[in-house]
């Protein structure tokens, strides 16, 4: 799992449990319930803003995983995204075990903005690997955004990189997602 910390996933455009919440709380919650189904499954977790760190190894430990998680925070490593960067670590840590499964998920609700490696050329690399990624773009399409002056509608995911997203994804054999709520 690879999982955006950069500031704007502090947008408040999200609802559970019928309250406003940021992307960040939102993506923690969908990936806890995603983790504890991974009965099995080895899970690692990256952790990116402008650089991408190795937060777990790959473990079948799948309770320090979700601990992990819900332990990071916003602005960790950063407020910009390094989504090369994230692929480019998950490369290495897969070409390190040798019998895994290459699967990456992506959660991210922006484009690439900083890192060391661009996006398409972490990408190559992954192909290469025989890595595949599912990428999932977060982020609302609309927002109600009040002011002194009113009330008006504005597009919180307008920074969201989503051909990139797609690119991703489908050059290695995986699917992008658009995540504009809890259920998605």
């Amino acid at each position: 799992l690879a999982v955006d910390l950069s500031g704007s996933m502090k947008i408040d455009d999200m609802e559970l449990n019928c309250r406003q919440v940021n992307r960040l709380t939102m993506t923690k919650s969908v990936l806890y319930d995603f983790i504890q189904r991974r009965v099995g499954d080895r899970l690692g977790l990256i952790l990116f803003a402008d650089t991408a760190y190795l937060q777990a190894p790959l473990t079948y430990d799948r309770d320090t995983v979700s601990t992990l998680l819900s332990e990071s925070v916003i602005g960790l490593v950063g407020e910009q995204t390094a989504i090369g960067d994230a692929i480019g670590l998950a490369v290495k840590r897969f070409d390190a075990k040798k019998e895994s499964n290459r699967v990456l998920l992506l959660l991210t609700d922006g484009q690439n903005t900083a890192g060391k490696i661009s996006p398409e050329q972490a990408l190559e690399l992954a192909v290469a690997k025989n890595i595949t990624i599912y990428t999932i773009g977060i982020g609302a399409d609309v927002m109600l955004q009040r002011s002194l002056f009113g009330t008006r509608k504005v597009n919180p995911s307008s920074e969201l990189d989503e051909k990139s997203l797609q690119n991703i994804a489908t050059k290695p054999g995986g699917k992008y997602f658009r995540a504009r709520n809890s259920k998605g």
